[in-house]
């Protein structure tokens, strides 16, 4: 996740590409640019979601969830999307993205990811700062079962998304920087305990 200070000091486009889409966000048809936001970066937009939804829950906290929910939906449906780029496009589009990102070197590490943990390693992607794009299109060139992919993809970016809900609709604005400092932290160490849970449970049954 990319914290909003870290956005707001970048320079050039990146940083003109936020500034339209804060635009966007706050304008009358903001739930459905967080939702467009939130659908094209699961495949190849550069921005992630969750600076977006920040800013609406906490002009609105009361519908926080309801920001979350529309997040989630666009997400995942966009990760169907990428899955899609990957399974009929890898050669064209799908290599172009990942050389945009400079992710050539990690395209083969994700797929023996998917070798070893299968559906496991879209549920990190989705709820982790590892980048969700990526997984999405090496899961459509990998063959990786769909529903199980989608299944795998709404509870990880759900419970992402809730959780910055959640915090913001408790806390309110000053929780926001903690967000910001921290949240790359929590994730991992949430989804460590997550994976941890997995094998007790294996080893225990």
């Amino acid at each position: 996740m990319v914290g909003n200070n870290a956005i707001k000091e970048a320079s050039g486009p990146l940083k003109k590409l936020y500034d339209r889409c804060m635009t966007w966000i706050a304008g009358p048809y903001g739930v459905w640019a967080l939702f467009v936001i939130a659908f094209i970066e699961s495949s190849f937009f550069p921005l992630p979601p969750d600076v977006f939804l920040i800013a609406m829950c906490i002009a609105a906290p009361t519908r926080s969830f309801r920001y979350a929910a529309i997040c989630a939906a666009g997400s995942v449906l966009g990760g169907g999307f990428g899955y899609g780029l990957g399974l009929w496009f890898m050669d064209s589009l799908g290599q172009q993205i990942i050389s945009w990102y400079g992710l050539q070197d990690k395209y083969l590490t994700v797929q023996e990811l998917y070798r070893s943990y299968d559906a496991l390693a879209v549920g990190a992607a989705g709820f982790t700062p590892l980048p969700y794009k990526l997984f999405t299109i090496t899961a459509g060139a990998f063959k990786l079962n769909f529903p199980t992919f989608i299944l795998v993809s709404l509870l990880s970016r759900s419970a992402r998304f809730f959780l910055v809900a959640a915090f913001i609709w408790k806390f309110g604005e000053p929780v926001q920087r903690y967000i910001d400092k921290y949240f790359n932290i929590l994730s991992v160490v949430f989804m460590v305990l997550l994976i941890g849970g997995f094998l007790l449970i294996k080893v225990l049954l």
